[in-house]
């Protein structure tokens, strides 16, 4: 016997039949080109014939993959809906409202627009699942999740297919490079400055949707800096900028109230800061009156 079917599976032919390619939809979902394709090697196998034609370019999905694909994002949806409406029910028959979101929009938007929400809708109950935009995206996508908030800019944008959504605009925020205000100003720290020690730089993660928009956006390259740490959650780089480790480019809803009361500066002028928009995404139809006036005045 072959192995047992696995979930992730389904979700990675998803991905693939959406980019039709190894390379994107392995980064996509977070995991090496390797082992992306093994387990759709091992998800042909478990079906028993070819879903995907590699000898295209781009790849194509076969007739029996084309058959398959709506199978397998029925199968994935039913599970992951009906595993929340398991876990709702469990928490005393209340129907949740579930939001995907991307956690920096969590922290510094969504978790004082619920409680602002929940003044006036008494009836709201909310689930928030802060996580990657991969997975943000892929819960939406399962229906596993109601709404779900993430960031738009010009150059990126979340790979998802909009057409089954709607889009509403919430917010305009900027990424700004900031630093904390006694070391920039103790070691003058300006991304205008050519000469004299590199400024240490906090980045993002390149797979991340901040990391991919700094690189967009941002001609680094010609920059007096130097990377001296990675990561991917807005706020842990938060705490080592305030620390004065280095500078980063921070969401300005992250850094607002900081730059307010002057413990971080802006070490450069508006032409390094990049636009971005939190938007919401959703499918209005299937909402009950509760989850259409959230909806309304999110």
């Amino acid at each position: 016997m072959g192995k047992p079917l696995d979930l992730n599976w389904l979700r990675d032919f998803e991905c693939l039949a959406r980019t039709l390619n190894f390379t994107r939809a392995a980064a996509e979902r977070n995991i090496t080109q390797s082992a992306f394709s093994r387990r759709i090697k091992a998800l042909e196998n478990w079906v028993g014939l070819p879903l995907v034609n590699r000898a295209q370019y781009p790849v194509q999905l076969t007739q029996a993959g084309a058959q398959f694909l709506p199978i397998a994002l029925g199968a994935v949806s039913q599970l992951t809906e009906t595993r929340q409406d398991l876990r709702d029910a469990d928490r005393g028959g209340s129907r949740f409202l579930r939001f995907s979101v991307l956690h920096t929009i969590s922290v510094n938007f969504l978790a004082q627009r619920i409680d602002d929400l929940q003044k006036k809708i008494p009836d709201l109950h909310t689930r928030v699942v802060s996580d990657s935009l991969s997975t943000c995206c892929e819960l939406l996508v399962e229906g596993a999740v109601d709404i779900m908030l993430c960031y738009y800019h010009q150059s990126v944008s979340p790979r998802i297919d909009e057409t089954a959504f709607s889009r509403k605009d919430l917010l305009t925020d900027r990424l700004i490079p900031v630093a904390a205000v006694a070391a920039a100003h103790g070691q003058g720290w300006d991304l205008g400055r050519t000469s004299g020690p590199a400024i240490p730089y906090l980045a993002y993660e390149p797979s991340s949707f901040l990391g991919m928009v700094v690189d967009s956006a941002m001609d680094t390259s010609s920059l007096h800096i130097e990377t001296i740490y990675v990561d991917g959650l807005v706020e842990t780089i938060k705490r080592r900028v305030l620390k004065g480790s280095g500078f980063a480019w921070m969401p300005e809803t992250a850094v607002s109230q900081e730059l307010a009361n002057g413990s971080l500066v802006q070490i450069a002028d508006d032409t390094w800061t990049a636009r971005l928009t939190i938007a919401a995404l959703a499918n209005p139809t299937t909402f009950d009156p509760v989850a259409q006036e959230v909806w309304q005045q999110l």
